[in-house]
């Protein structure tokens, strides 16, 4: 049978993970001709053949993709008949909508690891080493397609020996742009603050090894941005690292040199080591491990010798048992570690609700933090934090979706009428754009709390907005008034005339984020809970239950109203909502009690927040489950002032002790929760533990309640749902309940729900 032309487009991550070459290779290995090259939709091949021989390709291309490929569809098409002598990659296709996948920025391969500590190899000790199959992308992204020229190696030619890998089709680095060597590519070099020392490339990570094991903190500049890193056996070191950050308990992020060091610090199961050795590399959310049953506390007590199992000091990660552990993802951490032999703290390089910082100009607010900072002159164009994972009873739940992650292409299970730009939530913010059945989801941006953050956001953005060449018909925000997203949207709305306003409720965002992502058609029953969403009442709502579909929502029930003492300071001040569901329960005799909420607070303190309490002076309603765990630790007297967010649900996850079972009471009538009872009865136990377990039971229960007369799917969403312990619970008691997996539940996946609910729009 004579053969004929096919033009074969292939959707997914296919530009920048080595596609092309791998085509090239297929194509030779079958005898057959054509050509392959990158569109704007992909890749697109044009190929001479026989049906028979086409279906065969067509076959081994889809299960033998390289390692950081993947198809989400592959159209085929018979055109005219065209003549190839052979089988060649040709120029990149520019014309047409832009739809192809970003490529994420992964860790280093196992190959580029060996050639990196391989004293033969041209490029041994290269802190930059890489190739077709590893290493930055995203990060240093100007534009699409994925080319040199539109990354920031452009400003790095390359040597002869380089270049000839680069333009080998064969070659394991055949057009790997971020491609260098000792050489031709990116440099390293030590300073001290603003001041240069002259200390290069292998001298540098000599002398970083030096200063960190005297105790010194570094500034090291990473994939995506830089992180503060110490000596993570050094107690003096991170006190020192608490202290300049001014950052007193929140955890810090701990780097491991492999699995052997990272079985020494912590408790880790199957799907949790798959995790830890992807190629995201995420920072993985583990049990920690400690000496004897008890944490040695001086550092000096410690066997100098142990490099197998060395212990963190205690302040990495103080009163809690669980620790944010990750590996090396690049070759200079590999270097690092290498020499080090021990585990390294490395939290993102920025102020508090500041974006990471990712040049010299930004790290120039963290000089009074750092005692020296390891560069490079690789510039980032976009930002990445590190990824932050847990595995809850099997499941992933990503809880910051950055580096490795993103950005994110999703599936709908619809087309959508209208590009759609949709402008996420205040807190853990992230962006999105729609076009036909796709969402492109940004990677973690924070909270908008500052002019920098604002800054921040706008630029990711432009990013998108560029590299997509989008044009939004619609924007997509939230209720909240206050939020800084809003004023944003509302700028552009200004500017731009033509564009179509849709605001979406938080909560109903929340569960069809879940939705689209788990490809559900139909109604659900969905359980939102988190610390503060505007409701349509204008109330501050967050312990929601509703019926959801695409088309709208039906709240059946909250938990009932209470009032937020002080309104914003409510939510750093966890004795605040304890005070006001005090006052609730026992109106001004609470005044009496001897409890450590009351404790908390000066006499004249008390009898002020009383009269405002009782007036309704700056105290918004709220039914916020997350503002309840927040009174819960106060009432028990864990956590009255809060250093960080989310600081009272892990002190409660701290105590939870799975013997304790029952519930306390509480009322469910006319689709209203009355938690009162439940409040009294913790204050009446007199065991923490019991009555922190108790709580937890309750939680499961009023979801139990409520859900019980409904035969719909179970979606949760939320950031009170990245409690662990409640998760599991919930797990537990309805196996089937269903959680995003690949999108935060926590307000990370906000837009993506913002970006659905435009599905109806014309």
């Amino acid at each position: 049978m004579e053969p004929s032309t096919y033009k074969i487009t292939i959707e997914g991550t296919v530009q920048g993970v080595g596609f092309r070459p791998f085509v090239y290779t297929l194509a030779k290995r079958f005898g057959l001709t054509g050509s392959v090259c990158n569109g704007t939709q992909g890749v697109e091949i044009e190929l001479n053949a026989t049906p028979e021989m086409l279906e065969r390709f067509l076959q081994a291309l889809q299960e033998e993709l390289p390692p950081l490929a993947s198809i989400d569809a592959i159209h085929t098409v018979e055109c005219e008949a065209l003549h190839f002598d052979d089988f060649q990659i040709v120029t990149t296709n520019q014309e047409g909508e832009r739809t192809v996948r970003i490529p994420p920025d992964v860790s280093i391969c196992a190959e580029c690891e060996k050639e990196l500590f391989d004293p033969a190899n041209r490029r041994y000790g290269y802190p930059f080493i890489t190739c077709t199959h590893c290493g930055v992308r995203y990060s240093i992204i100007y534009d699409l397609p994925y080319d040199r020229k539109n990354t920031s190696m452009k400003f790095f030619k390359m040597c002869k020996t380089c270049e000839a890998e680069y333009t080998d089709p064969l070659d394991r680095r055949y057009h790997a742009q971020p491609i260098g060597c000792w050489e031709c590519g990116p440099t390293l070099k030590l300073g001290m603050r603003n001041e240069e020392l002259g200390i290069e490339d292998n001298e540098a990570i000599d002398k970083t090894v030096e200063f960190l094991l005297e105790g010194k903190i570094v500034a090291v500049k990473g994939v995506g941005g830089y992180h503060l890193m110490c000596d993570a056996t050094n107690d003096a070191a991170v006190l020192k690292l608490r202290e300049r950050k001014q950052r007193p308990a929140k955890p810090f992020a701990v780097m491991a040199r492999d699995m052997e060091m990272a079985r020494g610090l912590a408790e880790i199961c199957e799907e949790e080591e798959t995790l830890l050795l992807s190629k995201e590399r995420p920072i993985v959310l583990l049990k920690s491990k400690v000496e004897g049953g008890q944490v040695i506390h001086d550092s000096s007590q410690r066997d100098k010798s142990q490099t197998t199992r060395p212990l963190i000091a205690t302040n990495v990660a103080p009163n809690l048992s669980r620790i944010g552990l990750f590996l090396p993802y690049t070759p200079l951490h590999l270097l690092l570690l290498e020499r080090l032999k021990r585990p390294l703290v490395a939290t993102s390089a920025n102020l508090s609700d500041e974006p990471i910082c990712t040049d010299m100009a930004s790290l120039e607010s963290l000089q009074g933090v750092y005692d020296y900072v390891l560069e490079h002159d690789r510039q980032i164009v976009n930002g990445c934090d590190d990824s932050v994972v847990m595995v809850v009873a099997g499941q992933e739940v990503i809880l910051r979706r950055a580096r490795g992650y993103a950005p994110a292409s999703i599936k709908l299970p619809f087309s959508l009428r209208k590009r759609t730009l949709a402008m996420g939530a205040n807190q853990k913010n992230t962006v999105a754009i729609g076009f036909d059945n796709q969402v492109i989801l940004s990677p973690h941006i924070g909270d908008l709390g500052s002019i920098g953050s604002v800054e921040y956001y706008e630029k990711n953005i432009e990013t998108l907005k560029r590299i997509y060449e989008f044009a939004p018909e619609i924007v997509a925000y939230d209720k909240h008034p206050n939020y800084e997203s809003i004023k944003v949207a509302k700028s552009l709305i200004t500017q731009h005339s033509t564009l179509n306003a849709l605001t979406v409720q938080h909560h109903h965002a929340h569960i069809l984020g879940v939705m689209a992502e788990k490809q559900i058609d139909g109604k659900v029953f969905g359980v939102a809970f988190d610390g503060t969403g505007y409701g349509d009442d204008g109330k501050l709502w967050g312990g929601e239950f509703m019926v959801c579909g695409y088309d709208g929502y039906e709240r059946v029930a909250h938990i009932d109203y209470f009032k937020l003492i002080g309104g914003e300071k409510a939510i750093k001040e966890p004795r605040r909502v304890a005070l006001g569901l005090l006052f609730e329960c026992f109106g001004e005799a609470a005044l009496k009690l001897d409890v450590p909420t009351i404790q908390a607070f000066s006499k004249t303190q008390l009898h002020t927040l009383y009269i405002a309490w009782q007036k309704g002076l700056n105290t918004p309603l709220s039914s916020s489950v997350g503002r309840l765990f927040d009174a819960v630790a106060s009432l028990l007297g864990l956590c009255h002032v809060m250093s960080f967010e989310g600081e009272s649900g892990m002190l409660l996850e701290e105590l939870y002790d799975a013997s304790v079972t029952g519930h306390y009471p509480f009322e469910y009538k006319g689709g209203e929760i009355d938690i009162l009872p439940t409040i009294a009865a913790i204050l009446d136990e007199e065991d923490v533990t019991v009555a922190v377990s108790k709580f937890f039971n309750t939680l499961v229960e009023m979801i139990a309640t409520v859900y019980a007369p409904y035969d719909l799917p179970l979606v949760l969403s939320g950031g009170v749902f990245q409690n662990r312990i409640l998760l599991e619970l919930v797990f537990r008691r309805f196996p089937d309940a269903i959680i995003s997996n690949t999108i935060p539940p926590n307000d990370g996946g906000i837009a993506l729900g913002q970006i659905v609910a435009s599905r109806f729009i014309e």
